[in-house]
């Protein structure tokens, strides 16, 4: 790669030539305020906050897409730097709302961050305030155009990372807005509910639909039983939000916090992300044997799910029958738990912790209620147990380790990789080749599924004469890239796992904000270090799972677990 030699506040240092001057200044540890930059996101030099000064250019230049070349020197710190970057931040604030104190981004917006450290203590200017009506509708998101900064990461995230296209501008001058087909509601368009949008928006324009009030209410409910699932990234991404670090596996101290919250039994998703494998490696073995429908897809996203429904209709019958392990808790949760613990189903209210904002979308869905009820009641993101906690005042890193509430509470580290891409297949596959070959395998870890690559594929054999081709996709640009291979008649695979977030559930659109893959990185590696820890680490060696079957469900795709365990998809229609 060629290097060339430059200097940023005289120090010097060779940098590749296809570098820009912020790429350059992060290099040396010199930090450079920026908003509309994302390190994993098409650059665009819209916000104008990054300016330096480069000797000989006639201005100052926006170092996220200014390049650099040999014998460059850059300034990131002179009088004129500090006041253009303090100039354009105040007219950010002009027109933006002032009510941080009640913001859900308040004390986590980069604006906020940012017009602290250039010294922004008071606005020069008096701009006209926007007044746009708040997009509330749907059960995921909330869009507030009045925080917008126009800063294009939502547009470039939606379309570049996932392939939707749901925003883009309109409008000129003072009246551009960020905004979906003709500027309807989320509720009315083609939109996934992923969150990446969220994920990457710098100030509170766009958020989850907060749902912890009607938990707190619920939890004050003396004639209420309020039990909650926890899924297997919460556990690695939690401490992020309570000032513990990147990647900090915060299980026990997550289930201490849910039990001083008021839960009356705290469960773990990884107990149905096993009851998952069991239907869904069984629904692979009979279409490999009985000629069904292949490839066949992963049914765990609901994010991707939307996608197919939106996007692929055709493609539906290639779609695993089995919920999500978040849906399949919630109806064994209101039929067997409560036969088991003598409640009336009526009285238990279903919460779920969940790294993802379409979960809230899959939850209100018609067709989730096999239980006879709605099968989960309340959705919180990863982000809004973290407020739960604070609100509390629970001191989390303090909390001693406490263990998850049995029978629901008993999941295998199978469940658990279930929170990184490729960890649904690796699940799988752990079973199946015992189903089909009667063998257990000697190294369970398959590493050839693992990774951030954007598809991989792998090949296993599950017995002699019988050799699976499995594919894995994480993000919804790469699950289009699948989806047309099937179409084309290219597709030679037998299982697909596709996940609707970067990294799978780790990167999920309910985590706490990151900003870069090694941060996502480290989540993923703390999944695999709970999966190496767990005392069973395959789904069909869980002893609670075992006993479900035994006592109550009867065998996988049987008659009882069809009608709870397993759903139908249909076309969505929406412009």
């Amino acid at each position: 790669m060629e290097m060339v030699n430059i200097t940023i506040d005289g120090q010097q240092v060779a940098v590749p030539k296809t570098s820009t001057v912020l790429e350059a200044a992060l290099s040396l540890g010199i930090k450079v305020p920026t908003l509309c930059y994302h390190p994993e996101l098409r650059v665009e030099g819209a916000c104008r906050v990054c300016m330096v000064e480069v000797q000989g250019a006639r201005s100052l230049v926006a170092s996220c897409v200014y390049p650099v070349n040999e014998g460059m020197v850059v300034h990131t710190n002179t009088a004129a730097v500090r006041e253009a970057r303090k100039s354009v931040v105040e007219l950010l604030l002009a027109n933006h709302p002032t009510e941080c104190l009640s913001c859900q981004r308040n004390l986590n917006c980069e604006l906020q961050n940012i017009a602290a450290d250039v010294g922004v203590r008071e606005i020069r200017f008096d701009g006209e305030k926007k007044n746009y009506p708040l997009d509330d509708k749907n059960p995921s998101l909330v869009r507030d155009q009045n925080k917008c900064i126009l800063c294009g990461r939502c547009i470039r995230a939606c379309s570049e990372r996932q392939g939707v296209h749901v925003y883009s501008f309109a409008n000129r001058g003072f009246n551009t807005t960020v905004v979906p087909a003709f500027s309807l509601g989320l509720d009315q368009v083609a939109c996934t509910f992923c969150g990446q949008c969220a994920a990457v928006c710098p100030t509170g324009a766009i958020v989850e639909k907060d749902d912890t009030e009607a938990v707190w209410a619920a939890l004050s409910d003396p004639k209420k039983h309020v039990i909650v699932q926890t899924a297997p990234a919460v556990r690695v991404a939690l401490g992020e939000a309570l000032d513990l670090p990147n990647g900090s596996i915060v299980t026990g101290k997550m289930v201490a916090a849910l039990k001083r919250l008021g839960f009356d039994k705290v469960f773990d998703t990884n107990f149905s992300a096993d009851l998952t494998i069991w239907e869904e490696g069984s629904e692979l073995i009979d279409r490999l044997t009985n000629g069904g429908k292949l490839p066949m897809i992963t049914s765990c996203s609901p994010g991707w799910v939307n996608f197919i429904e939106l996007k692929y209709p055709d493609l539906l019958d290639h779609l695993s029958t089995a919920k999500s392990p978040q849906q399949m808790f919630g109806a064994v949760a209101k039929t067997y738990y409560a036969e088991k613990a003598g409640i009336d189903p009526k009285d238990i209210v279903s919460v779920s912790i969940m790294p993802c904002t379409a979960k809230k979308a899959e939850a209100a869905r018609p067709e989730m209620n096999s239980s006879g009820y709605q099968d989960v009641d309340y959705v919180l993101t990863t982000r809004e147990l973290g407020r739960m906690v604070r609100a509390a005042g629970i001191n989390f890193a303090k909390l001693t380790e406490t263990e998850f509430d049995a029978p629901l509470g008993i999941g295998s580290g199978a469940g658990v990789i279930f929170g990184a891409t490729g960890g649904v297949t690796e699940a799988a596959l752990r079973t199946v080749v015992k189903l089909v070959s009667g063998k257990e395998l000697d190294n369970i870890e398959f590493e050839a599924v693992r990774g951030m690559t954007g598809i991989k594929e792998a090949s296993v054999q599950l017995k002699e004469g019988l050799t699976a081709k499995v594919a894995i996709a994480h993000t919804l640009a790469n699950a289009r890239v699948m989806l047309d291979k099937i179409r084309a008649g290219e597709a030679d695979y037998h299982f697909i796992e596709i996940m609707a977030c970067p990294g799978g559930c780790s990167g999920g659109g309910g985590q706490p904000i990151i900003t870069s893959a090694e941060k996502r990185q480290k989540r993923m590696d703390a999944i695999y270090e709970c999966d190496r820890c767990s005392e069973i680490r395959k789904s069909h060696d869980n002893p609670a799972i075992k006993e479900l079957y035994d006592t109550w469900l009867g065998k996988p795709l049987g008659e009882k677990s069809h009608h709870l365990l397993h759903t139908h998809y249909h076309k969505q229609d929406k412009c």
